[in-house]
């Protein structure tokens, strides 16, 4: 489960289908993975409806040309979590070299209802 071909065989089709659509820049495409009530929290930013999600796709994830890199996959409960390595045209000022961030996803009716995405510091325990 640690590389993209093999995390890529456990994801649900449609968070596989999101990271390729984010891989390939593509706005309409990310949009079509999520549900019309879907939540997006990135990095404690709240985007609670289609017109902002999609904003905020447009501007930070396309505009910014964002590729996410799968390096794990994991399921707790009815949550899929993906820990990807972010690259991209945006600002990179005090972000380490290797920039791995957790996504947090619940998926309902075939879409992404909501996602979390958090900069995880490692554990001291």
């Amino acid at each position: 489960m640690n590389t993209t071909g093999q995390a890529a065989a456990v994801l649900p089709n449609v968070i596989a289908a999101y990271i390729e659509a984010v891989n390939v820049f593509d706005t309409d495409a990310i949009m079509a993975t999520f549900a019309d009530d879907a939540l997006v929290n990135d990095v404690r930013r709240e985007f609670s409806n289609s017109a902002s999600i999609r904003a905020w796709a447009r501007h930070e994830l396309v505009d910014d040309k964002v590729t996410l890199s799968v390096t794990e996959v994991a399921r707790h409960d009815t949550m899929t979590i993906v820990r990807a390595r972010y690259d991209g045209d945006y600002d990179k000022t005090n972000l380490p070299d290797e920039l791995v961030l957790t996504n947090y996803l619940t998926v309902a009716d075939g879409k992404i209802s909501s996602l979390i995405i958090v900069h995880n510091q490692p554990s001291p325990y």
